[in-house]
């Protein structure tokens, strides 16, 4: 890494058998669950009081659009990393490029878009300042970005 120059979040997730289909890969929807691990933990890391700690001060957050493109599959005992980025923050949502592999080998690139709403009632706000300031200096632009 370069001095001033933040890092993209990383973090890992084992395959476990439950998670795969009959084939004996992951079942698609899964990984969706895979890149919620990861945010929970970027939050965990980097918001005071992570997520709970967001949605207590009056913030939450919900998916407006999911888009996943598998390459390869993943399979039981694997150790996933998973690569998240900011691709855009907007006013009031921010859109994250997660790249998952394994062993050098990309097998899914996600791109997620999240809306920070009130908590509560769900109308759209702000990104807080205080998040604001963490995703822009703890995580890179991406691709999209």
């Amino acid at each position: 890494m370069m001095a001033g120059v933040p890092e993209p979040f990383r973090h890992q997730v084992r395959v476990r058998y439950s998670e795969c289909d009959l084939q004996g890969i992951v079942f698609n929807a899964n990984y969706l669950t895979y890149v919620d691990d990861a945010l929970t933990e970027l939050w965990r890391a980097a918001v005071p009081g992570g997520y709970t700690g967001m949605v207590q001060s009056g913030v939450d957050m919900v998916v407006g659009e999911a888009n996943i493109r598998y390459l390869a599959p993943a399979r039981v005992d694997d150790l996933l990393d998973l690569v998240v980025s900011v691709a855009r923050l907007g006013t009031t949502g921010m859109t994250l490029d997660v790249a998952i592999g394994c062993e050098g080998r990309s097998l899914t690139e996600v791109t997620m878009r999240y809306v920070f709403v009130a908590a509560g009632d769900g109308g759209k706000v702000p990104i807080p300042d205080a998040v604001r300031a963490v995703l822009s200096s703890k995580v890179t632009s991406g691709p999209g970005g």
